[in-house]
C-alpha cells in the first residue's frame, strides 16, 4: 500500500469524518453541561455508568471496567472518581465479599444532577446531530448513529 492507494484514501477520510463528529458532538454537549450543570462530558458520562449499576450478581463494576466504559486510562478514572467524591457525587466502599476490591457508587446527590444534565445532555446531544446532517460529508454518519443501538457488555 502507498500513500496514494485510492482505499487508504477512502479509509482515511472515513476516519477523519468520525472524528470530527465526534470532536462536534463533544464540544457542543461539553459546553451545554459545563453551563448549566457545571458538569464535563466525562464526569457526565461516569455518573451516567455508575448510575447502572446493580446489586445483583455481577453489578457492580471494577475500575478496569468503569475506565472502559467512559474511554479512560484506570489512572485518569481514578483521579475523575476521586474529584467527583470530593464534590459528594460518589462515594467508595469496600466490596463486602472481597475485601481487597473498591466499588465506586453514585450518591443521592450525584443521582439528583444527573437527572437533571440528562435532559440537556440528549438535548445538546441532538443539536449537534441536527447541525452535523447539513454537512454532506458528515450526514451519512449522523444517519447511521440515529440507527446504532447500545453496544450490550460481553
Amino acid at each position: 500500500m502507498t500513500a496514494t492507494d485510492p482505499a487508504l484514501t477512502a479509509l482515511t477520510q472515513g476516519w477523519c469524518a468520525l472524528s470530527l463528529l465526534h470532536g462536534r458532538i463533544e464540544a457542543h454537549i461539553e459546553r451545554a453541561l459545563q453551563a448549566k450543570h457545571d458538569l464535563s462530558v466525562r464526569e457526565y458520562s461516569l455518573l451516567d455508568v455508575l448510575s447502572r449499576q446493580h446489586s445483583g450478581e455481577g453489578g457492580h463494576l471494577q475500575m478496569k471496567q468503569v475506565a472502559d466504559a467512559v474511554v479512560l486510562s484506570q489512572s485518569a478514572t481514578t483521579r475523575l472518581v476521586t474529584r467527583l467524591e470530593d464534590r459528594g457525587l460518589l462515594e467508595r466502599y469496600l466490596c463486602p465479599t472481597d475485601r481487597r476490591g473498591i466499588y465506586t457508587d453514585v450518591t443521592e446527590a450525584g443521582l439528583k444532577l444527573l437527572g437533571e444534565a440528562r435532559p440537556t445532555n440528549d438535548t445538546a446531544l441532538r443539536e449537534a446531530l441536527d447541525e452535523a446532517a447539513k454537512n454532506p460529508d458528515l450526514a451519512p454518519l449522523v444517519r447511521v448513529v440515529e440507527t446504532l443501538k447500545a453496544p450490550v457488555p460481553a
